[in-house]
Formats: C-alpha cells, sequence, structure tokens
C-alpha cells in the first residue's frame, strides 16, 4: 500500500491563470494591444486516495494548463495546489518525486529505441539497471510492444507505439499521483483500448491516484470514478457519471441518457468544438 494513502493526494483551491496573448507583426503595427487569456479560472477540487478523477473539456478549455500547474511547469496567478500535503509552488522538489505526467505530444530521443529510452530514463529517476530493465520489460509486455517494436528506433515506430513508451515510461518508477493529459489522442482503437486497459490495471494493482484530461466521454466513463466538466477555464459541473446523468434526467432512466448529452445540456456547447487556444502553447504570428 502507498505511504501515502491515509493523506489527501491533490487539493485544489481557487487556482487561476492568465496568459498573454501574442499578436503578429502586422497587428503589432497598428498598435494594438496584447490580449489577456484567462486560461484557468477559480478551479477548486480534490481527489481521493486510489481514485481516478477526469476532466473533460474540449481542446483550449483549460484543462492542460492545469495539468501544467498541478504539475509545477507554470505558477499559477492565484490559489494553491497542495499534493500530498506539500505546496506544489514552495515544495515542488517533493511534488515532482511524488509525480509523472503524460502528454499528447511527449518527447523522446528519436534516435534511440524505446527500450534505449526507458532505461535512460530509468537511471535519471535513480532506478538500479537492472531494476530499469525489468520494470520496462514488464510495462512495454502490458503495453503490447513486442521485442522487435521496442528494439526500433523511437522515429520510425507508429504515433501509438510511441505514445505507449511516453506511458511506459511515466508509470516506470511506480508514481503514486500520476497525470494523464489527452494520453490516447490520436491513437488507433487497438493502442487506446491497450493504454485504457493499462490504467486500469496500474490503477487497481499500485493504488495508484490519476488525474486524466480526455474530450473523449467513453474513455471517461470506462476509467475514471469521479467527472468534471470544464468550460473556458472553468469547472462547471462534477461529479459520478450517474450523478452528473441525474442532473439533467427529468424524470427519465439515467441509464438511456448520453453523457455527451449531459455535456452539452451543462455547458451550452460540444466537447468536440474548439475553445480560444490555450496561450502557453500558442502565440500568434511570433
Amino acid at each position: 500500500m502507498s505511504p501515502f494513502a491515509s493523506t489527501q493526494p491533490l487539493i485544489v483551491t481557487g487556482v487561476s491563470k492568465t496568459f498573454t496573448a501574442g499578436i503578429g507583426p502586422r497587428l503589432r503595427r497598428r498598435g494594438l494591444p496584447r490580449r489577456q487569456v484567462r486560461a484557468v479560472q477559480d478551479v477548486s477540487f480534490d481527489v481521493a486516495p486510489g481514485e481516478i478523477f477526469g476532466l473533460i473539456g474540449a481542446n483550449g478549455s483549460g484543462k492542460s494548463t492545469l495539468i501544467r500547474i498541478l504539475s509545477s511547469l507554470v505558477l499559477a496567478d492565484e490559489g494553491e495546489v497542495r499534493v500530498f500535503g506539500y505546496d506544489v509552488e514552495r515544495d515542488s522538489l517533493q511534488v515532482r518525486q511524488l509525480i509523472n505526467r503524460v502528454s499528447a505530444d511527449p518527447s523522446f530521443f528519436r534516435q534511440m529505441s524505446a527500450l534505449e529510452n526507458l532505461l535512460f530514463y530509468g537511471r535519471a529517476y535513480g532506478l538500479r539497471p537492472a531494476c530499469a530493465k525489468e520494470q520496462a520489460a514488464s510495462i512495454l509486455d502490458r503495453l503490447g510492444l513486442d521485442d522487435g517494436q521496442r528494439r526500433t528506433m523511437v522515429k520510425e515506430l507508429s504515433r501509438g507505439q510511441q505514445q505507449k513508451i511516453a506511458v511506459a515510461r511515466a508509470f516506470l518508477t511506480s508514481p503514486v499521483l500520476m497525470l494523464l493529459d489527452e494520453p490516447t489522442t490520436g491513437l488507433d482503437p487497438r493502442s487506446k483500448r491497450d493504454v485504457q486497459r493499462f490504467i486500469r490495471e496500474v490503477q487497481r494493482d499500485q493504488e495508484a491516484t490519476i488525474i486524466l484530461t480526455t474530450h473523449d466521454m467513453g474513455e471517461a466513463e470506462a476509467l475514471c470514478d469521479r467527472i468534471a466538466f470544464i468550460v473556458g477555464g472553468r469547472i462547471v459541473a462534477e461529479g459520478t457519471s450517474a450523478e452528473l446523468r441525474r442532473t439533467v434526467a427529468n424524470g427519465q432512466p439515467i441509464d438511456e441518457i448520453d453523457l455527451e448529452d449531459v455535456f452539452m445540456v451543462l455547458t451550452g456547447r460540444k466537447v468536440e468544438d474548439d475553445e480560444e487556444e490555450e496561450q502557453e502553447e500558442v502565440s500568434v504570428g511570433e
């Protein structure tokens, strides 16, 4: 059992973040001011030990900015984040030892093989070489990467295979809090199932606490104990899948209500709709 099991894994209180939007040279010559983009607005929630908590929102809704704040990669303008009691800003070193993160666009040493990448990161994480090799082989087996694929240079692997390596790297050290930012985006159906199955197994076997961002309603329902809808940087609804359905049921059986319809009723938009892009990712014309 995790030594942190009796401590709240994550408490987020009143977190906000604003970015200054870049503009192209033509607009700058016209003297137009830069826009302020509020990426995250007064977000609060907490996550229980061993829970998978889902953040559902469209592209640009603020969920990726929020994940970066939780992992101490971006500093919030307001509010507080605590990971197992540690303040994510003041105690960032301790926090980073407790969490790992998977993004939708991971980076690797592309001239190295999948196995070489994992062994390198294992050493960087402080694992003994033999332990890193054993862990890497076990995780890659569970993710369905065969011996030939794991010895192939990363640049020659498919998008789905690369994402599996990113997931394997993140779980190499058995983190107690995992931040999964769109981990299956762009994957083929089989690769998506492999990653989802692995996430469920890790959560069950290691009692890991997981934050999952996605715009895939089916994935959220399959994996998450609780779900929050995020729109325009704000959390507008939170609860189990059944609780969210019940808020719009109006007498209709909840098992006949589609979660995408719930999102539409509660937010006024479809989850597939792009919102204004989060500014740390885009600087127009720069």
